[in-house]
């Protein structure tokens, strides 16, 4: 099953092209759950809901995905995880880059993920494929990172990683936008709107293995970024370990997996579009400049 939100906040089931308005569900699931839950509700009652979420999308009114803005399609995670230096063949360029003259990137404390650990961005930078990415801070390097995006669909701590995967309620693309500087890792990758998540959310059954997924992206045409979560130094079912032995991990958190090689900086009127086809679809994002007190 693929879920989407759009427009105004509504559910969706992807079948095809189409959209099969299924709002009705989220309404209901959002009423009966407690104020104080950690995570996202949706999520969360997925299992429960997912055959009467087939059955309403059977009936339900359709439109076209192209005529719809799609959102991020997880509403409320309680954090965003994400690895650092991730992919071998990245942190080889950005040593290289870090050692240029006047070069804007500063070096991460650690490239060894278990020195460094996670980072968390702000829930506030996230946003879907129609929300687009301001750029507030156009003097400065503002770097695409594409990433493998695993969504958290049952709450749990210490997990091991025989059980790992068994949390998760699906994947998407995502794009662990930063601008680069020295200020603390997450203050520069919380920038509203340097998280985005889509184009919608593909779930686990439909996923053979996430550790196998071609994921690239291109930059007005041009490809700069094209791996496999293949080389991922900290698998999917590690970095769940990883995470989960600092913090307990809640339905609709989400667990940014780290980039390959090929990050470069983009500017106002680029478009990006990340792939994993046809896995997890093609995540299509306009990058704009940030307007002074917008919101």
């Amino acid at each position: 099953m693929k879920l989407c939100r759009y427009d105004d906040d509504r559910l969706g089931v992807v079948r095809g092209d189409l959209v099969h308005d299924v709002t009705d569900a989220q309404t209901e699931i959002r009423k009966a759950a407690p104020y104080a839950m950690n995570g996202d509700a949706v999520i969360a009652a997925l299992p429960q809901w997912r055959a009467r979420l087939e059955r309403m999308a059977d009936g339900a009114a359709t439109r076209p995905i192209a005529s719809v803005k799609l959102l991020a399609p997880v509403a409320r995670p309680s954090k965003l995880s994400c690895a650092p230096t991730n992919y071998q063949a990245h942190i080889a360029e950005m040593e290289k880059a870090s050692a240029q003259a006047g070069s804007q990137i500063v070096r991460s404390h650690s490239s060894k993920i278990l020195e460094a650990g996670m980072f968390l961005k702000a829930n506030s930078a996230l946003v879907g494929p129609s929300q687009g990415i301001p750029i507030r801070f156009p003097d400065r390097r503002n770097d695409h990172e594409v990433e493998l995006v695993m969504v958290i669909g049952k709450a749990g701590s210490d997990i091991p990683q025989s059980r790992a995967l068994d949390h998760v309620a699906g994947y998407c693309l995502g794009l662990d936008m930063t601008v680069r500087g020295r200020e603390d890792r997450s203050f520069r990758k919380s920038v509203n709107g340097y998280a985005v998540l889509g184009p919608w959310m593909v779930t686990a059954d439909e996923i053979g293995d996430p550790d196998a997924l071609p994921i690239s992206l291109e930059v007005n045409g041009e490809v700069r970024q094209n791996s496999n979560t293949g080389n991922l130094i900290y698998n999917c079912r590690r970095l769940i370990e990883f995470a989960s032995a600092f913090y307990a991990l809640y339905p609709g958190d989400l667990i940014y997996t780290g980039t390959p090689d090929g990050v470069s900086p983009v500017k106002p009127g680029d478009v990006i579009v990340c792939r994993s086809a046809p896995a997890l679809g093609e995540l299509t994002i306009k990058v704009s400049a940030h307007e002074a007190g917008a919101v």
